[in-house]
């Protein structure tokens, strides 16, 4: 009897992994339909990653649907849709690796080395996560591992890597209870440091033995263990970095590894070390996320500081402690030998010696310091305090995700902020021989989103950047730009449930997905502006700004405005019988399509100025102006092209000026501005180097230098030429 029915034991679980595929192929559908909106389709992305999380074994169903649908794409050359899948199908692997079979990890490599030969981005982002993929392969857990040991700060000696994420939020957008409210939803309690040790050894134990690993006794016997449990966390991490440095030749010595700590942390714990059965859930935590509200300009570089002083404290301690480990096995094998020489332990003192750490605690600073202070003792840190353990030579080997939360306004002050961390770092390189900088922006405003692309106002958009990465990122736009209408209404959101109830986590997880998969910087071409300012002495104003600069004249200021509500009401402009604006000259470098320089001089008579970087059509790029001169005379409305201009006003009279949209950054009584490409701090100092020996060898260097500053945001895709 028993013969006659098992053989219909297959057939029902196949039927029910085809139900689950089928509810998996209409959720990526629904992803890639062209009619669903932006907002829809973030939603959908996010639901789709939680039902995997929920339910791992629904990982090897929807990699399965993703690689046919990437092999569907490969097919019929339909590239809009190669970024949404590739993403999605990366995503699902840091998340569920320990589930999927090796066969199906064989079939995603392959389908991703085929999209190398598409043109960039899917390319490169093809051969970032095949190189992840083939890690993965060869140490299987390995991805999971390191990501939560960077992302949580995990202390160990064998992968020393941190990555810190700074949110910084504008308080010109986010009042007092919407910043509470996002900082409640984004700084959430995570797990302590010996629960994630736990959750770690869990994932890399059943993501290298599979089935023969018991997932439940397993979680059990590693909760027996107590403090314990640190001792077999390095030697997994320690297995882990051995096998990636020895390669697939490594493979079965690691899986021979991970079978010897599997049977011993059972043991250890009294649990039977031979039971096989299904794996348990170790789902991806959050990274751990450091939220400001950015009042203080200088915060930012005082947290990458502050980031850059630990992680070369942690290094060296890691070091010493390494060596200390090297001590006691030589002071155990003295003991054993006894061979009485006292050399041998005279010359470990002395290495003890060496060593601050042992002797004396390290230094600890409360209250401000002065930046010049702050600048010494990183150098101090970087350096050591002597030459005999001398750090890593690998530069930007941690990683520092500074998030930015707002609006235009927003990212001009980080522009600001970026200048001057670049022309700190041009005299002292300090910060990026440690710390890899990403910049990371999610748009929030407090007004409402106004779609026209033609409003030039001050007071209209001020989402400009937002829109423009929105339109060369489609991804970019579905899943960040869609959290601008809905992050102001946290506030009202929590306030209506109570206070016990549990923090939403689609904010983190979104922001989660983004900072883990949005790679491709978008470059922002930053500008330069030198201000000269009515009764001032000495050298003009020097500013920077991103987006938009706008010039207005007191004078004509009511003039202006009903200017502009006529355009809004589409209107015709009104015949003018009186002054019409201030007269102002102009020297500019016209761009043409064969970008030869011609340099352009012009009067003209205007109510106002607005130049701006960014443009509505995205094939035009970032490396140019348009400025729009207003005026109530048709004939007087100019708009030209250019990237330098100096703009004079030669009346009486002083103009005002405003930066990126920023009521904060306004400058008055002003007489002239000239703005040109912001150069790179770096390129500057080779270039005014006049060292008379040296002077050859620094021009040749500037040869190699980019040689304008740009500031940039990563997306999805960043930018398709």
């Amino acid at each position: 009897m028993n013969k006659k029915t098992t053989p219909w034991n297959p057939p029902v679980a196949d039927s029910m992994s085809s139900a689950v595929e089928a509810s998996m192929y209409n959720s990526i559908q629904a992803i890639l339909r062209q009619a669903a909106s932006s907002c829809n389709k973030g939603m959908l992305r996010w639901t789709l990653h939680k039902k995997v999380e929920t339910h791992p074994s629904n990982s090897v169903s929807l990699v399965r649907v993703l690689v046919k649908e990437l092999e569907k794409v490969e097919r019929l050359d339909y590239k809009m849709h190669v970024i949404p899948l590739l993403h999605t199908l990366n995503y699902v692997i840091i998340q569920q690796s320990s589930h999927i079979p090796c066969n199906l990890f064989q079939r995603v490599y392959e389908c991703f080395k085929r999209l190398l030969t598409l043109p960039e981005p899917y390319c490169t982002i093809a051969l970032r996560y095949m190189r992840g993929i083939k890690m993965e392969q060869i140490t299987p857990g390995a991805l999971y591992q390191r990501r939560v040991i960077a992302e949580q700060s995990l202390r160990n000696i064998h992968f020393p890597h941190q990555e810190k994420v700074f949110v910084f939020a504008d308080p010109a957008v986010f009042s007092g209870s919407l910043w509470q409210a996002v900082r409640a939803d984004l700084v959430l309690a995570g797990p302590q440091s010996d629960t994630l040790a736990r959750r770690v050894l869990l994932h890399t134990l059943q993501a290298g033995l599979g089935k023969a690993c018991h997932g439940p006794i397993l979680t059990q016997a590693l909760e027996d263990l107590g403090e314990d449990v640190e001792k077999y966390f390095q030697e997994v991490v320690l297995a882990v970095e051995q096998s990636i440095e020895n390669g697939e030749a490594g493979r079965d010595q690691y899986l021979t590894r991970l079978q010897h700590i599997y049977r011993d942390i059972p043991t250890s714990a009294n649990q039977d070390p031979k039971a096989c059965g299904s794996l348990s859930n170790t789902p991806l935590p959050s990274p751990e996320i450091h939220f400001h509200l950015w009042t203080n300009e200088e915060e930012l570089w005082n947290e990458l500081v502050n980031f850059t002083l630990n992680v070369s404290t942690s290094e060296r301690n890691s070091m010493y402690q390494e060596e200390e480990e090297e001590d006691v096995s030589k002071r155990v094998s003295l003991l054993s030998v006894d061979s009485g020489i006292e050399k041998d332990l005279s010359d470990m003192e002395e290495r003890e010696q060496r060593n601050p750490f042992t002797r004396s605690r390290s230094p600890c600073f409360r209250g401000r310091m002065k930046p010049e202070d702050k600048m010494a003792l990183v150098q101090e840190n970087i350096k050591g305090p002597t030459c005999s353990t001398p750090l890593p030579k690998e530069e930007g080997n941690h990683t520092a995700r500074i998030v930015m939360m707002g609006d235009d306004r927003v990212l001009g002050r980080l522009a600001k902020a970026y200048h001057s961390i670049r022309k700190r770092e041009a005299k002292h390189l300090i910060l990026t021989k440690r710390v890899n900088l990403q910049i990371y922006y999610i748009p929030v405003t407090d007004e409402p989103i106004v779609n026209s692309p033609e409003s030039t106002s001050q007071v209209g958009d001020r989402l400009s950047l937002a829109s423009f990465l929105g339109r060369v990122d489609p991804w970019y736009e579905s899943n960040i730009n869609s959290l601008g209408a809905m992050i102001p209404k946290l506030a009202g959101t929590q306030s209506r449930h109570s206070r016990s109830s549990e923090p939403n986590h689609f904010l983190v997880d979104v922001l989660s997905y983004y900072l883990r998969c949005g790679l491709q910087p978008v470059h922002f071409t930053l500008y330069s502006v030198k201000i000269s300012v009515s009764g001032q002495t000495g050298s003009p104003v020097n500013e920077v700004f991103v987006s938009h600069l706008d010039a207005e004249f007191p004078e004509f200021k009511t003039l202006r405005e009903n200017l502009k509500q006529e355009r809004s009401s589409l209107r015709r402009t009104r015949k003018t019988h009186g002054t019409c604006g201030a007269v102002v000259s102009m020297n500019y470098t016209k761009v043409s399509l064969s970008k030869q320089e011609v340099v352009q001089g012009m009067s003209v008579m205007t109510c106002g100025v607005v130049i701006s970087a960014i443009s509505p059509n995205e094939t035009e790029g970032l490396d140019s102006l348009t400025v729009h001169f207003d005026s109530t005379n048709p004939r007087c409305c100019t708009e030209i092209r250019t990237q330098n201009i100096k703009i004079r006003i030669l009346e009486d009279k002083t103009f005002t000026v405003c930066l990126d949209k920023d009521g904060r950054r306004k400058y008055t009584h002003v007489q002239s501005i000239e703005i040109s490409p912001c150069l790179d701090p770096g390129y500057c100092l080779q270039t005014s180097s006049k060292f008379s020996v040296g002077e050859e060898r620094e021009a040749g260097l500037s040869k190699y230098m980019c040689k304008i500053l740009p500031l940039p945001i990563n997306t999805f895709a960043g930018i398709n030429h």
